[in-house]
């Protein structure tokens, strides 16, 4: 029997998952790891936790399943989005990786306008400059930590920096880097006008290959601490949505998903180059060689209901962890009992800033509408109506621009409550389906598969293993009433875009 692994450096744990040849699940493991925030609005990890968590639950799926190293046939990275590592002459971390939901950088977003041109940029890297992108981050190093930025010799993504720790090599691949703001997205290369005008030296940056592309093989001290065989290979990977794409089968025109883990992400497949003007989503090259996904992201989805689970349903964590089941069941059952509008209550979850469609490192979170009869569960309902309001923000943009979705999966944590998904359909008045998926690990593993050889190409590969598990139809009299709260809602930012910016000086 042949073997895969998958594994997904996540922002709130790394889960490592060995498959079988026909992708099933032989064993998983998975490790959490902090975030810090040491002043409002930024957000970083120690890459140190990645590469130990990575570590660990390599040899913990290797020992549970008693499977043999030189059996694992390949692995494949998967990872969040454009965080900052920086490594010196002697391949150490220089300071601790600034992550995707970080919003520090709004004077280096100013900057790159001003030295590409917000047209330009948005031609060659498909995207306007973004506080939450690598471009911004590596710029605001520069300009605030000079000493840093003096000794750095290697710029990598989070998922990169792991592929260094089992390789030795540097290498990203072309979803992952589509993420930079340094890569020509059409021509799927680093951008030579960008770096020069950002006056980045190319040498920072790691070679760009296809997804299911092998960049390097396991070294020998890596396999002797996990029990992997050296010199397995490594194939490129894919940033989180696009290996979340592959292991949810979304790699052909016309399907899309919409995830909710920490961010939450409205993701569609295309052939064709398809960018945004007004820059309000993301074009990115896709895990599938020659094609591209478009894609909206509200940057705290799952975020805000686990800050309010943090902050608020201590008593419902208490409760769930003597029954044996998970907090959020129980807020699910909470939630399910308050009436469609939270009995008037909307929620805006701006927790981070937002990115798609508003662009706007100064939005800020709010509850419109409390009053002396709501309850936390009214609050609840209304955290939740209020990330699939903001889903729906994205979807509407996907539409505009012409983008054909005949099929919308649900996928990521808040993919599992049924809830959550009933909410999708109504909102989007569209059927969602789920598939029985390891999501972004199985979409990895997939693509290790291909570099493998093991599989033809990975459309092949995903219809053949792939297919749909539940099904959530839209329910006819939920659609008109979430729609009369979805127009007031989003009319919303609009009112309070000032009070935001006022309130950010």
């Amino acid at each position: 029997m042949q073997y895969l692994i998958g594994i997904d450096i996540g922002t709130s744990a790394t889960k490592t998952v060995l498959f079988d040849e026909d992708c099933r699940v032989i064993a998983s493991a998975s490790e959490e790891y902090p975030l810090y925030q040491p002043q409002n609005g930024w957000a970083e990890q120690h890459p140190e936790d990645w590469k130990h968590a990575v570590l660990a639950t390599l040899t913990t799926v290797l020992k549970k399943s008693r499977v043999q190293g030189s059996d694992v046939k390949g692995i494949g990275l998967s990872g969040q989005m454009h965080g900052l590592v920086m490594l010196d002459e002697n391949n150490e971390v220089i300071r601790p990786a600034i992550i995707w939901c970080d919003q520090r950088t709004g004077k280096e977003c100013d900057e790159i306008y001003e030295r590409v041109g917000r047209e330009r940029l948005i031609q060659i890297t498909a995207n306007p400059a973004l506080t939450g992108f690598t471009a911004s981050k590596i710029l605001w190093v520069r300009n605030n930590e000079p000493e840093n930025y003096a000794r750095c010799k290697h710029i990598l993504l989070p998922k990169d920096y792991i592929r260094f720790v089992l390789t030795g090599v540097f290498a990203t691949d072309v979803s992952d880097a589509s993420g930079m703001q340094l890569l020509d997205v059409p021509k799927r290369q680093w951008s030579e006008e960008i770096l020069q005008k950002l006056d980045i030296d190319p040498a920072l940056l790691a070679k760009v290959y296809e997804s299911p592309e092998i960049t390097g093989e396991v070294l020998p001290e890596v396999a002797a601490q996990t029990g992997l065989a050296a010199g397995t290979p490594v194939v490129g990977g894919a940033a989180d949505n696009a290996a979340a794409a592959v292991g949810t089968g979304i790699v052909t025109d016309g399907r899309a998903f919409t995830t909710i883990g920490t961010s939450g992400v409205v993701y569609a497949h295309t052939s064709k180059v398809s960018i945004d003007p007004k820059g309000r989503v993301h074009t990115f090259c896709c895990a599938v060689p020659g094609c591209w996904l478009v894609l909206g992201c509200t940057l705290a989805a799952g975020l805000s209901l686990s800050w309010f689970r943090d902050n608020f349903c201590q008593n419902e964590v208490g409760t769930a962890k003597g029954m044996g089941v998970g907090a959020y069941y129980l807020m699910d059952q909470e939630a399910k009992n308050v009436p469609i509008g939270a009995n008037r209550l909307l929620y805006l979850p701006y927790l981070m800033g937002e990115r798609s469609p508003l662009l706007d490192p100064d939005a800020r979170g709010a509850f419109i509408g409390l009053s002396g009869i709501h309850t936390k569960r009214d609050m609840l309902r209304a955290v939740m109506e209020g990330v699939t309001y903001s889903l729906r923000d994205c979807y509407e943009v996907l539409k505009e621009m012409g983008v054909h979705i005949d099929e919308m999966m649900a996928c990521g944590g808040g993919g599992t409550s049924p809830l959550w998904r009933q909410m999708l359909a109504d909102v989007y008045n569209c059927q969602v389906n789920t598939v029985q998926s390891e999501g972004p690990a199985l979409g990895v593993a997939i693509l290790a598969g291909v570099g493998a050889g093991m599989f033809p190409s990975v459309p092949e590969a995903c219809a053949r293993f792939l297919g749909k598990d539940k099904t959530c139809e839209p329910i006819a009299e939920n659609v008109p009433q979430y729609e009369h709260f979805y127009k007031i809602y989003n009319k919303l930012y609009g009112d309070l875009k000032d009070s935001f910016h006022l309130l950010a000086e």
